[in-house]
């Protein structure tokens, strides 16, 4: 059964643009306690959430429209306020609360904002849970008896709880000292976690989008603007840059000179390095967009590979499934359940880090076996993704762009979970025809688009 209003990570939208609104949100918070205090797992008593978020300055507004609405339905709260995304999958689970709810739009502008849950297993809700939650939007909201209202608790040590948590992650045999890192953290939620966390195991540490003002947010810093990083780390002589998004759950990295490396790059340094430790425990899941050269290194080195749909819910979803422990997207979201149960830019960092410190190589040492095939990516504003399904010229365009890559390459077009766009990715050995091809079956779905 398809959802109205939650797409693959969350509910996501416009400020002041339904539903991203106060009494929606409130309304969303009513219907979420409702569906929670239901759940068998509360033996009886009232149910609690954590909720966090990032440093848009609409979140001071949707906390505490969330907040009413839960309280509403007798539902105890913990306020984090800014974290990243993956310390309130852990602190809700660690405190044993019945759901953890994330006020973030991610990698988005400031000008967006959105809502996702977190289980009492620090995972993101199953389908049937947010089907629950959908349902009960419908219904009136009948506050409780006095008696019987939430309360609200702010939780202040919720940073330095998820930072001892990070450290925890990384050998407690080993340390960073003698390393310096750049970390960009995208003026977001990890503004005053993630240098903490690689100064403590011993880095030198140089900063930049830590000065979050509600209104900076990702705005040419971070994971999705890595140009101040590439930067950084040339003019402070660093040996490795780290950007973050927003809700700090994806990790872009640059090495001394500067370049960049992707989600895939970094998911295949783990990759290798764990099975050089004898620690892969199966195999890895990607997405389908993962680089088809990724697909390709894993089968030289004999592991496993399977792609999920895109959206780090379904890598977890068929991680779980197969059993095996890593997994991510090429755009930085890398999953590793032997450590988290949920995406974390710094603890993948960390995975990283490990792996270059234990093998006394670099970046581009690390990840020489990989070499991306060229990848162009366009999306497409349109309206009414499903009319174009069928669509006799896009059809048209994808055969002859398959015809012309002769099964050097691929073409994938797949609706935005998070935005009214259609992306159109080709990628194959040749950069100019990849380009070429791309930008043909782009032109043919703006022309179908405005039809």
């Amino acid at each position: 059964m398809t959802k109205k209003y939650f797409g693959t990570d969350g509910i996501r939208g416009r400020v002041g643009k339904f539903p991203i609104t106060p009494q929606f949100v409130m309304n969303l918070g009513y219907a979420a306690g409702k569906v929670l205090a239901n759940l068998e797992h509360t033996a009886g008593e009232r149910p609690a959430v954590l909720i966090g978020k990032d440093t848009r300055i609409s979140g001071y507004m949707l906390e505490s429209a969330l907040q009413a609405g839960l309280i509403a339905a007798g539902v105890d709260v913990y306020l984090a306020g800014p974290v990243p995304t993956p310390a309130v999958a852990y602190l809700t689970r660690t405190l044993r609360l019945q759901a953890g709810i994330v006020i973030s739009a991610s990698h988005n502008p400031f000008e967006d904002n959105g809502i996702k849950f977190f289980s009492a297993s620090g995972t993101k809700l199953p389908d049937e849970i947010e089907h629950a939650i959908e349902a009960g939007l419908e219904a009136e909201i009948k506050i409780e008896s006095s008696g019987q209202l939430g309360k609200a608790k702010r939780l202040d040590d919720a940073s330095g709880r998820y930072i001892e948590f990070c450290k925890s992650t990384f050998p407690s045999a080993m340390n960073l000292r003698g390393m310096k890192i750049v970390v960009d953290c995208a003026h977001g939620a990890t503004y005053n976690i993630a240098s903490p966390v690689f100064h403590e195991l011993g880095a030198e540490v140089v900063a930049i989008g830590v000065t979050p003002d509600g209104i900076n947010i990702n705005a040419g810093f971070g994971a999705t603007s890595p140009a101040n990083l590439q930067k950084a780390v040339v003019e402070h002589r660093a040996d490795v840059g780290i950007a973050l998004d927003g809700d700090g759950d994806r990790l872009i990295m640059v090495d001394s000179a500067g370049k960049l490396y992707d989600g895939d790059q970094l998911l295949f340094i783990i990759a290798k390095h764990r099975q050089q430790q004898g620690r892969l425990h199966g195999g890895v899941v990607g997405t389908l967009m993962t680089n088809l050269a990724f697909e390709h290194a894993m089968r030289r080195l004999s592991i496993p590979f399977l792609r999920a749909k895109v959206g780090d819910r379904y890598v977890m979803e068929l991680l779980q499934q197969q059993g095996w422990q890593i997994g991510g997207e090429n755009s930085g979201h890398i999953i590793c359940l032997d450590k988290h149960s949920t995406g974390d830019g710094i603890v993948s960092a960390l995975e990283v880090l490990h792996a270059l410190h234990t093998r006394h190589l670099s970046l581009a040492e690390m990840s020489q076996d990989l070499q991306l095939y060229p990848q162009v990516l366009i999306n497409v504003r349109v309206h009414g993704v499903t009319k174009l399904k069928d669509n006799a010229e896009i059809n048209a365009a994808v055969a002859e762009a398959e015809r012309a890559l002769d099964g050097k390459g691929r073409v994938l077009l797949r609706p935005s979970g998070t935005e009214p766009l259609l992306r159109v990715m080709v990628e194959g050995e040749e950069g100019a025809l990849v380009q070429q091809c791309a930008e043909q079956i782009a032109a043919a779905v703006r022309i179908a688009a405005a039809e």
